[in-house]
Order: structure tokens, then sequence, then C-alpha cells
């Protein structure tokens, strides 16, 4: 039986084993996948325990995805610009590192009937978990990107990354702190932790309003801070579970050469939150 994992610190909280099992059985296919708590210094040694015991992959969350990137022999182009790997795959000696955040939120958004074409989005952060998704708004040819960030140079310095790649096409990459983005914005992302801590960022509110959609990576049972904002000044408004569900079915094609089926998962997923 092919095993696979996901490994981080913490990692009790995760959902990717509910997840995958799920894939399995709605698939037929036979494999294990497990979840591994491993020590903040101790990722070298945990890869070597993938190769030694045999594991097909494994999925890599916080906080060691950039540590992820550089033990990879090789990388997708996706990885490479978010310069951080949460998908691990072992064959034939080769340790392949990939991103699957930004084609989970893509995904998503096309789900939620949200297009990227054409449209301009505001992306608040500049963070690992921002720099995940860049490749996959790019690829989705929005006609304008903005980043705004706490810290201005981390948002230049993303916008940079973002502009010179060849995903970058025509479309127009700027930068700025959250207090300066201005402009009329069809999607604004929410990638800071801000959630966390029952917080939103400090951009202008009046940017959220009727006709805007406001996404947040983050999730929660109920309404998280940012979306409960926007949905308030009548925007519309998803949360991060769909975008977890979709990033693991991309991890799982990946493995396994054929994608799951996300929807009836995600509102399982949903309810099983909701009752705690």
């Amino acid at each position: 039986m092919d095993r696979y994992y996901v490994l981080g610190n913490p990692i009790a909280h995760s959902r990717s084993p509910r997840i995958h099992s799920a894939f399995a059985a709605a698939l037929g296919q036979e494999l294990s996948y497990e979840a591994r708590l491993v020590p903040l210094e101790g990722f070298a040694r945990e890869i070597e325990l993938l190769k030694q015991e045999g594991f097909r992959g494994c999925n890599v969350t916080v906080p060691f995805k950039e540590q992820a990137f550089r033990a990879a022999d090789r990388l997708s182009d996706r990885a490479s610009l978010a310069g951080a790997v949460n998908t691990l795959s072992y064959d034939g000696g080769i340790l392949s590192g990939d991103n699957t955040d930004g084609e989970g939120l893509a995904r998503d958004l096309a789900c939620l009937g949200v297009p990227l074409e054409g449209r301009s989005v505001l992306l608040l952060g500049a963070g690992g978990a921002a720099r995940g998704i860049v490749a996959s708004l790019l690829q989705g040819h929005p006609r304008r990107l903005h980043i705004a960030n706490r810290t201005v140079s981390r948002a230049g310095a993303l916008a940079d990354l973002a502009r010179s790649s060849p995903m970058a096409g025509s479309c127009d990459v700027s930068s700025s702190g959250f207090e300066e983005a201005e402009g009329d914005f069809d999607l604004i992302i929410n990638a800071t932790s801000a959630s966390l801590s029952g917080e939103i960022p400090p951009f202008p509110g009046s940017l959220l309003h009727e006709g805007v959609f406001a996404y947040d990576l983050m999730y929660a049972p109920e309404d998280t801070p940012f979306v409960a904002r926007a949905r308030s000044l009548g925007a519309g408004a998803a949360d991060g579970l769909g975008m977890l569900v979709e990033q693991a079915a991309e991890s799982f094609r990946i493995w396994r050469g054929v994608r799951p089926d996300t929807a009836d998962l995600k509102d399982r997923l949903r309810q099983e939150m909701r009752r705690g």
C-alpha cells in the first residue's frame, strides 16, 4: 500500500488525513495517509526517514515549507516563484517539490464563480501565504495585481518578483502599504494572519462594497473578521476552507494521477466544523 503523510509543528489540528482518506475512499484507491509531528530542528532527519521508510510523498505545513523548498531535487515553476513547497513526491530517488496553494485558491474561486481574467485584484500581505498564490493569480490573467503589506519593502519585493515572472504577461503589478492601497478592485484577498487574532488588515474600508468579492485564506467554523466585515459592507465573501480542500486535491492529483471531486467534501467539512 502506498504511504503518504503530512508533517508540521503543530500538526494535531490538520484536516489533511481526513481529506485524503475521503479522496481515496471516493476513488477506490488503496493508500495510507497520516500526520506526523516533526521537531522544529528535525526536518532534515524527517526527509531521510521519508526515503528510508518508502513513503511516496508528503504534504508540508508550517513551519517547514521553506525548508522543503531547499530540500527538493526538482521544483515546479509555481514552487520556484513561491519560494516554498507544500507537496513533496519521492520517485526513482528524486525528491520533487511543488506548491498547490495557488492552484487551490484559483479552483475554489472558479467554484465560487469569481473570475480572475481581466479583473483587478488586491492582495493583502506579502509573506509566505501571499507568495504561495501569486503564480496562480498571474496565470488567471488579471488586468491588475496590487500587493499591499504593513512593511512596504516586502510588498515591493514580492511585486518585483511577480513582475519579472513570465506568467505576469500584461498584468499591471504594483505595491504599497495597507493604508495607501487605492483604486477599484474586483477581488480582495486577505493573505495575512490577522484573522487568527481577530483582526483585519488596516486597508481602506471604502474598498469593500457591493460588487467586490473578498476572500480570506484563513478559515473558521463561523465567519472570520475579514469575511464578516466584507459582508456587512455588501461585498460577497468566502473563507479558505474551499482552498484547503482544492489544494489537497491538487496534491492528490500529483501523486495519484487523478483529481478527486471536491464539492461534497467541502460541505461535509463545513458541517463538521460547525458541530465542533
